[in-house]
């Protein structure tokens, strides 16, 4: 009996740790802090693209995400927006700090839609 299931766990265990590869891979954080990384280091496109990565991982139902989700969600809209300024693109930053403020209100959300409305007003969208 312990060598059946020794023998099937040795089956099992590389089947497990792609499994688990793969959920690592997917995770939300992972490329919030990857996007944040990218941002410090002035890689603005490779930044973009993991802030993006975390919207699209949320793209489902919104209702069944949890209050931590919904933090990830906001901070990598919040972030993508300010990608965007730091690319010129005024009308998609703001975009994306109101879909910031509209999933996490807070003053940095809020004051970050009123720069970028500045901005735009002042005609340095491109």
């Amino acid at each position: 009996m312990i060598d059946f299931i020794f023998r099937h766990a040795r089956l099992l265990l590389p089947a497990c740790l792609a499994l688990m590869i793969s959920a690592c891979q997917e995770d939300p954080s992972r490329h919030l802090n990857l996007g944040n990384w990218y941002l410090q280091k002035g890689l603005l496109d490779e930044a973009i693209m993991e802030y993006r990565e975390v919207s699209r991982l949320y793209s489902g139902d919104q209702s069944q995400l949890t209050r931590d989700e919904f933090q990830v969600l906001g901070k990598a809209h919040f972030k993508l927006a300010i990608a965007y300024t730091k690319k010129g693109w005024w009308k998609y930053a703001l975009n994306e700090a109101k879909r910031s403020f509209d999933i996490m209100p807070n003053k940095d959300s809020h004051d970050l839609v009123g720069l970028i409305e500045e901005k735009i007003a002042q005609g340095l969208d491109s």
